[in-house]
């Protein structure tokens, strides 16, 4: 029997000033719809921001002064799909009528042909990435018992779909 995780569950990420990222959390996943939970853990404070997928949970880091680089080893950026190009736009919308700072929403045709997406930071500068739902993603989700191999396994599907 093989192994197959279905999803990303949670993310956490630790912010520099917990005050000033739990207003800018707040205020963006809350428009986003998620919820959130203030449960503590190890007597810690910790924001728990959910929707019917997946959480993003922040908490205090233990070296605040440090700021964040995406190229350095650890996160580089957070990406959540949207169903379709109309929601990014919406996402968009929402974001510049908050207040926050965003890049796009455009066509990023270096990622996928169809990629769309919108880009912000939070204050601690971690990219945030709200996206469509590529068609490879579509085709991986319907087509996954056709997969064969661990490298590259939908393009040599597909190829073979060409001849």
């Amino acid at each position: 029997m093989a192994i197959e995780l279905s999803a990303v569950d949670h993310v956490y990420v630790t912010v520099s000033n917990f005050a000033r990222s739990e207003q800018f959390y707040d205020r963006v996943l809350e428009a986003l719809g998620f919820h959130k939970s203030t449960r503590a853990i190890a007597n810690e404070p910790h924001c728990h921001y959910y929707n019917r997928q997946f959480q993003i949970t922040i908490r205090p880091a233990r070296s605040p002064d440090a700021r964040h680089d995406p190229y350095a080893p650890g996160l580089h950026h957070l990406s959540m799909r949207a169903a379709d190009n109309a929601t990014v736009d919406d996402v968009a919308v929402t974001l510049r009528s908050l207040g926050v700072e965003c890049d796009g929403p455009r066509l990023c045709p270096e990622y996928a042909v169809d990629y769309y997406a919108v880009f912000f930071t939070d204050p601690d500068g971690i990219r945030l990435e709200v996206m469509n739902h590529i068609e490879r993603r579509r085709t991986i989700a319907a087509r996954w018992n056709e997969l064969e191999g661990f490298v590259d396994p939908l393009d040599r599907l597909l190829q073979k779909d060409r001849r």
